[in-house]
């Protein structure tokens, strides 16, 4: 009795409440230069070719290791070290989201891929700071819960961007909806605002020591040849399933699906089979070890992606789109829960 009084203490914190929306807030921008732009892209008849080329909008993501050590080096003179950086970037966030709503993706692609670019770079950014922010203010025992809470709030923004709003947008125009999601930023500003202050940690005393050391310290443990076979890895397990998930949305568009189809089933009950799967991966991953692990369920990440080959020619069926969805998504989570743990 006394271990669950424990647990439920945890998570009652000022603290956990704080991450809950902060990771709600480091998760929002994320479809919104991404899935959930390419189906109001695709709706504007935007060339295919060009709504491929989006998805180089996401090249903050990759790159954002090269800017963190800059981050942690240097602190705004306001709100502490880590919540100052945090409420700057989610202001600037709500500012350039509510931007979107006044572009025009046919007449002005130019203007809208720099939005988009800047939300991206933005959302990066506040992913770095949320990671530190999270590392910083929890104890050792916190660390897992803490976690927790933090992805229920990250997975629950991606069913306010990723189902939410593609079916808001069957019913509003698509400026009116990212005008709503940049209102949604507020939430993270907020908890920001209200969050607990960690305790001071000493920050790196020079750029040197921010920037170089820590690459050092990598290719010095790993040798520079496995350094660099490992980071291959990292490029390209995932890689086919970004490539199919970057075109799904306007294949499905294209092939007679509506956006609350989409929503309601991608962003709905894909979320969900995503989440079984990594919940499913680190269970089998326990049992069969890590190596095999992340053969067997990297074949399965690929294998999936045949199913949409199959809706292409079967067109529109609701049940197959059903089935698509969570195969795809749940061998996804498999592969996700081993390519983390790695």
């Amino acid at each position: 009795m006394n271990i669950i009084q424990s647990l439920l203490q945890v998570f009652r914190s000022r603290k956990m409440a704080a991450l809950l929306f902060v990771g709600f807030s480091s998760s929002l921008p994320f479809l919104l230069t991404s899935k959930t732009l390419q189906a109001w892209m695709t709706l504007e008849k935007v060339d295919l070719s060009a709504i491929g080329l989006f998805s180089l909008v996401g090249v903050p993501y990759s790159l954002k290791f090269l800017w963190s050590p800059l981050i942690d080096r240097f602190a705004l003179p306001f709100l502490g070290r880590r919540r100052g950086w945090l409420i700057a970037i989610q202001v600037g966030l709500l500012l350039a989201i509510a931007c979107m709503s006044l572009q025009q993706p046919k007449q002005a692609l130019q203007l809208l891929a720099i939005n988009a670019l800047a939300i991206a770079f933005f959302s990066a950014t506040q992913d770095i700071v949320a990671d530190a922010y999270r590392t910083d203010v929890l104890e050792q025992m916190e660390m897992g819960a803490g976690a927790a809470i933090f992805v229920l709030g990250y997975r629950g923004a991606m069913l306010v961007t990723g189902a939410l709003a593609l079916i808001l947008a069957d019913r509003i125009p698509w400026s009116l909806v990212y005008l709503i999601m940049a209102g949604c930023m507020v939430v993270g500003i907020l908890a920001t605002l209200f969050a607990p202050e960690p305790k001071s940690v000493n920050p790196p005393a020079s750029l040197i020591e921010a920037v170089v050391l820590p690459f050092g310290d990598f290719f010095q443990r790993r040798g520079v040849v496995q350094a660099f076979l490992v980071l291959g890895f990292i490029v390209l397990y995932k890689l086919g399933d970004a490539l199919v998930n970057n075109m799904s949305t306007p294949f499905l568009l294209q092939i007679g699906f509506t956006q609350t189809d989409i929503g309601a089933i991608q962003g709905g009950m894909g979320l969900i089979a995503t989440i079984v799967g990594a919940f499913a991966g680190g269970a089998f991953l326990s049992k069969i070890g890590l190596n095999l692990s992340l053969w067997l369920f990297g074949a399965l990440q690929a294998l999936s992606n045949l199913t949409y080959l199959v809706l292409a020619n079967l067109g529109k069926n609701y049940q197959f789109l059903v089935l698509t969805i969570n195969i795809e998504n749940l061998c996804a989570g498999l592969g996700t829960a081993a390519f983390v743990a790695f």
